[in-house]
């Protein structure tokens, strides 16, 4: 099955440090829904576009394994949005876990639909660990952060709770969108109601991809907006926290 199964790949990152524990085998995947005003891989948007690489699961685990040695942490597929590629990823999983492969998909839940969980019970059987991004936890700021609602993102986040699967949210921190102590606040206390969180991390955003905007011929959404210090990541942390001990 795994060779009739083709996946649109952006890109892989063979020694990857900062998605999920240790070191790991990294693929992003091609193609995204979302239009995060801060986003820093618009080159994944689209999943129709002519420089994805076309593989199956069993050349992507010949890549891990040529490197297997040095990425002891597993496999973590991102994107993009990897469930736009859910039977691709699903099987990958199974195939991974089958070989003792520590699976981690890092993902915004965008696609999630809580009365047909069929799907997302087939993938998570296999999952070891979900990344999820929560981009803002009120959804009318939400939809203007990233052109969609929240709703199916946070009942995502329910139902990987519910179901036992251990979770590592993600949250970035950008200057008067997100970085609001009430909202902040508002998000700790959604956190502290999910039973298998088991990190947390606060990013703060960076304007780094402004380059790549202009050379995909694209405007950059935030441009007057000021990268977010590691200190202001870390009380911004600190706020969400103090929710989680109430």
């Amino acid at each position: 099955m795994s060779d009739k199964i083709l996946g649109k790949i952006h890109s892989i990152e063979t020694c990857g440090t900062v998605d999920g524990p240790g070191v790991r085998f990294v693929i992003f995947m091609q193609g995204c829904p979302m239009r995060c005003l801060y986003c820093h891989n618009p080159d994944t948007w689209e999943i129709d576009t002519k420089t994805a690489k076309i593989l199956t699961v069993d050349e992507i685990l010949e890549q891990y394994n040529g490197v297997k040695e040095f990425v002891k942490g597993g496999i973590t597929v991102t994107g993009g949005e990897p469930l736009l590629q859910m039977d691709f990823v699903t099987e990958l999983f199974k195939k991974s876990k089958e070989l003792n492969i520590n699976t981690a998909l890092d993902t915004s839940g965008i696609t999630f639909t809580p009365d047909n969980t069929e799907k997302f019970d087939a993938l998570t059987k296999y999952t070891d660990l979900v990344l999820l991004d929560i981009k803002h936890i009120k959804d009318i700021e939400h939809k203007k952060l990233t052109g969609h609602s929240n709703k199916n993102i946070l009942e995502f986040a329910r139902y990987l709770s519910d179901n036992q699967i251990p979770l590592w949210i993600r949250h970035v921190v950008v200057p008067e969108i997100t970085y609001k102590d009430e909202d902040l606040k508002e998000l700790g206390r959604f956190i502290k109601t999910l039973k298998t969180v088991k990190a947390l991390d606060v990013l703060p955003y960076h304007d780094m991809a402004k380059e790549k905007y202009k050379e995909l011929g694209l405007n950059y959404p935030l441009e007057d907006t000021l990268p977010l210090s590691k200190e202001d990541a870390i009380w911004a942390r600190d706020i969400i926290l103090s929710q989680l001990y109430k």
